[in-house]
């Protein structure tokens, strides 16, 4: 039976889970923000509370796990133990929070923003669509060098040709 077993399985194997999760808590700790899926964001929010938990002891050997859990990336540790770690100090936990953002165009899969809760606070406009009273926008398409291509036309016939062949002969 199953019980109080709740591995979100994210549809890879153990390796892989372990290296994603690690890849994006790195992600976090260098850029302070991720934009990921929903399920990977509720993923990866508990690893990377126990990382800053382990970050606020500030031991040789909590460092040294943290270096291990990351895979060998000693910028992202030096950067939690230097800078996510004492900022979280008077913490009790909840280092993290999840923004839904709605969901992704390509396949409709629900996005969240995953960032940490001392950060500063950035809000993403809506770009708001163009108003358009019952018309159709017009949209031009674009060529290849970021031009827009115009529609090849119709060559007329000059008056000069013959209707039947060619001019020379």
């Amino acid at each position: 039976m199953r019980h109080q077993k709740n591995t979100v399985k994210l549809g890879r194997s153990q390796a892989h889970r372990d290296a994603l999760l690690a890849n994006q808590v790195v992600s976090l700790i260098e850029h302070s923000r991720i934009k990921t899926t929903l399920a990977k964001a509720k993923a990866v929010r508990p690893f990377a509370e126990k990382l800053v938990t382990l970050g606020k002891k500030n031991t040789l050997h909590a460092r040294r796990t943290a270096l291990s859990y990351l895979r060998h990336n000693e910028s992202a540790v030096h950067r939690l133990f230097g800078e996510v770690a004492p900022r979280a100090a008077d913490r009790k936990g909840g280092y993290t929070r999840i923004i839904k953002l709605g969901q992704r165009k390509s396949d409709a899969a629900p996005m969240a923003l995953l960032e940490w809760v001392d950060g500063s606070v950035v809000e993403e406009a809506a770009p708001e669509p163009a108003k358009t009273k019952g018309k159709k926008a017009a949209v031009k398409p674009v060529g290849p060098a970021g031009e827009t291509a115009k529609k090849p036309r119709a060559k007329k016939k000059a008056a000069d040709e013959p209707a039947g062949g060619e001019a020379g002969e």
